[in-house]
């Protein structure tokens, strides 16, 4: 598969404090590469800085080290003009749909306001209105509204729309369904696979929901207090977790299946990324930890063909 965006050692640390500055470590270096047209799924806990992640590989944010490539090209190194013509090609759907939507604008002109920044609307605003609409399963009678006239899934498909305006390649989508109720959430995942098909758009999707992940990713990345604790195929995470965390984060999830997997529950709270714990980050909470796991970081090793877990006990883990 085409590589499209590549990741290496990404960190990116908060500081705060008036008298003594402290760091947060929100994102602590990580790896990992997005194919074209592949939906890369990052999952964990509020606060584990999936969030973080996404926004540095958009350069919405500055990482504090490492380096991400679009297309081969360092994008850290972009500015000005150069980094203006790169945002067409990588886009974001937030969370949000109220928040992300100005109040005071019209659908018509939130669909074209980035073909107007980006110089490329040649007075084809209602052309190019009309097709957005059409792209996301919208009427056209939706142009004069503002977004408090919308429902919850109009507005999250207009965010989608103004996504697909400048032809993206790659888009991040931050819980793009997770205000949403369950028979919207469905349409809109059927909405953004469709358009990965017909355009070849690659997705980092960040979500709390397993199941959305299961249902729209290739690859899945579980992360833990800015680290990632296991990497690989979706099938093969959700049927073998091997990490501690993946495999209490699974059995969360509600099952129909009166057998299936024994609830586990961790012990504590995460630790303030303020101040990590030593050795492996899940040690503190982590039903096997040993003297090794209090001193030694596990680094992420191969379990077979692409899984890889971050554990110093992964033959223990039931």
């Amino acid at each position: 598969m085409e590589r499209l965006t590549e990741v290496r050692d990404l960190r990116k640390y908060f500081s705060s404090g008036i008298f003594r500055k402290v760091y947060v470590k929100a994102v602590d270096g990580v790896f990992f590469e997005i194919g074209k047209g592949e939906t890369f799924g990052l999952v964990g806990e509020s606060g584990c800085g999936k969030t973080t992640v996404g926004r540095c590989l958009l350069h919405l944010i500055e990482p504090t080290s490492g380096e991400i490539r679009f297309k081969g090209e360092d994008i850290l190194r972009f500015n000005g003009e150069r980094l203006r013509v790169l945002r067409r090609k990588m886009q974001i759907i937030f969370q949000d749909a109220d928040g992300s939507l100005n109040p005071r604008m019209r659908v018509f002109d939130l669909l074209v306001e980035p073909l107007r920044v980006h110089g490329l609307l040649n007075g084809r605003g209602n052309e190019e209105a009309l097709r957005l609409l059409e792209l996301v399963n919208l009427t056209p009678d939706l142009l004069i509204r503002f977004p408090h006239e919308l429902s919850g899934g109009q507005r999250q498909r207009i965010g989608i729309a103004r996504a697909m305006a400048l032809s993206p390649e790659f888009i991040v989508a931050d819980e793009p369904a997770a205000s949403l109720d369950l028979s919207v959430q469905a349409q809109i995942l059927e909405l953004m696979k469709r358009l990965q098909e017909e355009f070849g758009i690659s997705y980092l999707l960040i979500s709390h929901n397993l199941r959305m992940v299961k249902l729209m990713a290739d690859r899945v990345a579980v992360m833990y207090l800015g680290k990632f604790v296991e990497v690989g195929r979706v099938e093969e995470v959700f049927k073998r977790p091997a990490h501690p965390y993946t495999q209490a984060l699974l059995s969360a999830v509600p099952s129909l299946n009166p057998g299936g997997r024994r609830r586990i529950l961790l012990r504590g709270e995460p630790p303030s990324p303020i101040n990590p714990p030593p050795g492996c980050r899940f040690h503190p909470r982590c039903p096997h930890a040993q003297d090794i796991c209090r001193e030694c970081e596990p680094e992420l090793k191969k379990m077979s063909g692409a899984h890889l877990v971050a554990c110093h006990f992964i033959e223990k883990a039931p």
